[in-house]
């Protein structure tokens, strides 16, 4: 049985946007890990400056900032939708061959203009509060990459690298509770957390201690949200795939509670010798812990959304998953909070291990996994 000719046509068009960008991604994220490698102290090549600099930005708005857009511009389905996930794209690539920093950080922040353009005009074909969070999420990316742009330290616009991954991430759990039919006072209770987060982001640049005292106490109320109001309450009751996903929000959440218990604590995200542990700790348990486990979670939804293909589940999928947290665990308590070196390696090498594990166990179930099966039909 063929499928009618615009249908295949329509088809193509949006795979001949897809596919590269896609790929230009999953390159993205390789070079980022590599960098990643570099500042765990392990002997590999740094590459270049712009590289070992542009870790974070080009993980965050170069590989994360592609795929999110990407995601909502085939769900939009307009063509202009595409440039916001090109433009991230091109600005993470360029990071990677040492492009001048100015150029790379344009770049990603207009991918970021385009996502808060892509949010309009969804809010106004359904207006609704998700989309105003959604779309303060594409707004701080957007103020991330304008800071970046301005030559600002990383550390120094972190907050607002997380609001963009906070803000989207909570943003679609709201947009998924409606199922359960929340009332007035759990939106009024999401509102106050997210509104004390940032809150706290907004300060920040100015005054980093009280800034990231706040944002942290709003982190815990988001994620204190999340594990009481969140579908994963009903979907962890069930099997299979579902029962997978709803594992790896709850622990998504749990980290996100970490995340802001830290920063409520410690206060300041800035690398000093004195204090390497902390500003490490409080980065990956947000940007590992919470982000990473979003990214398990969503993807069996997400990529056949993107790519048209079923997303296989198989119980296999638990063990990146596992060892993605009992890692970082190992990092975190073992590493940072101990001060063992190489407890702190092996960590953050067993974190990237989890990463690269899921990604091929992915790529297996969509592309080797269906031409097998269909080998042998024939």
């Amino acid at each position: 049985m063929t499928e009618p000719i615009g249908l295949t046509t329509a088809r193509g068009r949006k795979l001949a946007w897809i596919a590269p960008l896609m790929i230009g991604g999953v390159i993205i994220l390789l070079a980022a890990l590599w960098s990643g490698l570099a500042h765990l102290g392990l002997p590999v090549s740094h590459g270049s400056a712009s590289l070992k600099d542009g870790h974070g930005p080009m993980m965050i708005l170069g590989f994360l900032g592609t795929l999110i857009s990407l995601e909502r511009a085939v769900a939009l389905g307009e063509k202009w939708c595409y440039l916001a996930p090109a433009a991230a794209a091109a600005g993470g690539l360029l990071v990677i061959v040492a492009a001048p920093a100015g150029l790379s950080a344009f770049l990603v922040t207009v991918g970021g203009l385009g996502l808060v353009v892509i949010y309009v005009r969804v809010h106004r074909i359904q207006p609704s509060l998700h989309n105003v969070v959604l779309a303060s999420g594409a707004v701080s990316w957007v103020v991330a990459g304008c800071l970046w742009m301005a030559g600002w330290d990383v550390y120094r616009f972190i907050p607002w690298l997380v609001a963009f991954l906070v803000l989207t991430i909570t943003g679609e759990r709201l947009e998924l509770s409606r199922m359960l039919g929340i009332g007035a006072s759990a939106r009024a209770l999401f509102i106050t957390a997210a509104t004390v987060f940032g809150l706290g982001v907004v300060v920040s640049p100015f005054a980093q201690p009280l800034g990231v005292h706040i944002g942290g106490a709003g982190l815990i109320g988001l994620g204190l949200w999340l594990l009481r109001f969140d579908v994963v309450r009903r979907t962890i009751r069930t099997t299979g795939l579902t029962r997978y996903i709803a594992m790896a929000l709850i622990s998504g959440y749990i980290w996100l509670v970490v995340t802001g218990a830290l920063w409520v604590v410690l206060g300041r995200l800035k690398p000093t010798t004195e204090h390497p542990a902390a500003y490490d700790a409080m980065l990956h348990a947000v940007f590992l812990g919470f982000v990473i486990s979003m990214i398990f979670a969503h993807a069996p939804i997400i990529v056949p959304a993107v790519l048209g293909r079923a997303f296989p589940y198989h119980p296999m999928l638990y063990v990146p998953l596992v060892l993605l947290h009992a890692s970082l665990v190992l990092r975190l308590v073992a590493g940072d909070a101990a001060g063992n070196m190489i407890a702190w390696q092996w960590g953050g090498i067993l974190n990237e291990i989890a990463l690269l594990v899921f990604m091929a166990m992915a790529a297996f179930g969509l592309f080797v996994q269906p031409r097998m099966s269909s080998q042998r039909l024939h």
